[in-house]
């Protein structure tokens, strides 16, 4: 198996050669024939749907020889069979494994990891039964109703949006148990605000900091503790941590208990660790959490299938490599039409632009093509009235990635003017699928002004109803997407040096030993002390 720069490939050069001689124009192949042909089952019954993308029969013969010759599905039994592929950090890559095995037993110095990871998730789900029992109670002797996590990056972009996700179909289907908040930045007006707005002794924290030194993550832990003292509260009653067995928080009798995860579980892909299962089965009850590994599990076995066309995590990324370095897009836009997914570009903003936002291969070496896209996004329809006029009608075509569903998680709605609200969602996007693929002619208006130009690629995913198992198969989705096209690029997507730095010089700063006039500076404006 070879690790290979991509414009090193035979694969580069036929797609290179055949972008610039290419006549294929999908804005008028696109037809009812190719809307129900361009389809790829995923987990949990979603549906991929590639319509609407720039690729024909020979794109898609010349992209299934890319993943034959890159080894794509070789590479990705390598990172479940617990190969180093974390080159950065020297690490093996094993989130999968939190969802269940797919390849070998996964040992390391005579520990099965696997093992230990069923031995966690069996620890924090017991531990969320016990605070729905009433075992663990506050220092008043309250019951908890509020569940409060601190952490930052992966420990909350990705916790955040799944809570987000599942707390309407939870409330609806009368399996919500508490509530949940998160603490992030280190600026403390968010600290504030949130404890501000809970109830403190009905309030149990979540403390998330794998290696237990993130800087922003324990200042709010001593901006939470100093809150909860003042109140006349213990913290020790209201305080849990998820962090790695050989870090400070570990067995720390300052926590009711602590839960672990370990170094081949990166930040941002974390959410099926006690960084998301945690606070997820405390909100919604371990059933629940259990319910979205499983439509993971099932997207990650889907990902295994060599066929291209059977492969929707696969297709996805290969299609993105295709617009990316063959039709120089540098953006990709994520707009799932469902409220509850309103964080969920955030998350993949972190996931993707932190894995394959990288300038060398994994030997570190600089690469002469693009990698990573830029990622944004927003549910719809809030976007269509904010920044879809420069995706219509601007200068710059960017891909985009619609997420819909057929029903809403309440099932609560009104007909008004002859149609429900969640009619109107569904009606909405699927005239922007058309919209951004056909355009509109001026001489249609008589206005160059109301000229829309088409051919703005998209793809979507779409299913009956968002639930935790729906849930599991996207977040699969995602991840193995972003993981292909790392393979694709030759790049490190596991490792991310490129938030260290910011972090040195940040210490400098608190340590008054700027050794930088132009840091000092700064430093000085922002009223920070130079002395």
């Amino acid at each position: 198996m070879l690790y290979t720069n991509f414009d090193k490939t035979a694969s580069y050069k036929k797609l290179y050669e055949y972008a610039s001689t290419s006549t294929f124009d999908f804005k008028s192949k696109l037809d009812a024939d190719r809307v129900n042909r361009c389809l790829v089952p995923m987990a949990a019954a979603l549906n991929y749907s590639w319509a609407a993308k720039g690729i024909d029969e020979q794109c898609l013969k010349l992209l299934q020889e890319l993943t034959n010759e890159q080894e794509l599905i070789a590479k990705y039994k390598a990172l479940l069979n617990g190969e180093v592929i974390n080159t950065g950090e020297n690490r093996k890559v094993l989130h999968h494994l939190l969802r269940g095995e797919l390849g070998l037993p996964v040992i390391e110095n005579g520990k099965n990891i696997g093992d230990f990871y069923r031995k966690e998730l069996e620890r924090f789900c017991i531990f969320a039964g016990d605070v729905h029992g009433g075992k663990f109670l506050g220092s008043t002797g309250k019951p908890f109703s509020t569940v409060i996590q601190i952490g930052i990056g992966g420990s909350d972009l990705g916790p955040r949006a799944l809570y987000l996700a599942l707390e309407n179909w939870a409330q609806a289907g009368g399996k919500k148990k508490l509530n949940a908040r998160f603490i992030s930045n280190v600026d403390p007006d968010d600290a504030s605000q949130i404890i501000g707005e809970s109830p403190l002794e009905q309030s149990l924290f979540i403390l998330v900091s794998k290696s237990g030194t993130t800087q922003e993550t324990l200042a709010n832990e001593l901006f939470v503790k100093d809150k909860l003292e003042k109140a006349g509260l213990n913290p020790g009653k209201h305080m849990v941590a998820v962090t790695s067995e050989t870090s400070p928080l570990a067995r720390n009798s300052a926590y009711l208990d602590s839960f672990y995860i370990d170094d081949y579980i990166g930040g941002r892909y974390s959410s099926s660790s006690a960084v998301g299962g945690l606070v997820l089965s405390l909100t919604f009850g371990p059933e629940v959490f259990r319910e979205f590994l499983g439509g993971a599990a099932e997207a990650d076995k889907l990902a295994l299938n060599e066929d291209i066309l059977k492969n929707a995590a696969l297709l996805d990324a290969l299609i993105g490599v295709w617009e990316r370095n063959f039709l120089n897009y540098p953006y990709t836009a994520v707009l799932p039409y469902s409220q509850a997914l309103s964080r969920f570009p955030a998350h993949l903003q972190q996931m993707d632009m932190e894995s394959n936002g990288k300038r060398v291969n994994r030997n570190g070496e600089p690469v002469n093509y693009c990698t990573g896209p830029v990622i944004f996004g927003e549910p719809g329809t809030n976007g269509q009235h904010s920044f879809f006029q420069l995706l219509h009608q601007g200068t710059d075509i960017i891909p985009l990635q619609f997420i819909g569903f057929l029903e809403s998680q309440r099932l609560d709605d009104v007909t008004v003017d002859n149609s429900i609200s969640q009619t109107k969602l569904a009606a909405n996007l699927a005239a922007q699928i058309v919209a951004f693929a056909k355009g509109q002619d001026s001489a249609d208006s008589g206005d160059r002004n109301k000229e829309f130009p088409g051919s703005r690629p998209s793809s979507l995913i779409y299913g009956k109803r968002l639930t935790p198992a729906v849930l599991g198969s996207l977040l699969a989705h995602y991840e193995n997407k972003v993981m292909f096209q790392g393979f694709i690029w030759n790049v490190n997507s596991f490792d991310q040096e490129g938030v260290q730095l910011g972090k040195i010089l940040t210490k400098k700063v608190l340590d008054r030993n700027f050794g930088d006039k132009t840091l000092e500076a700064y430093s000085k404006m922002l009223g920070i002390s130079t002395s």
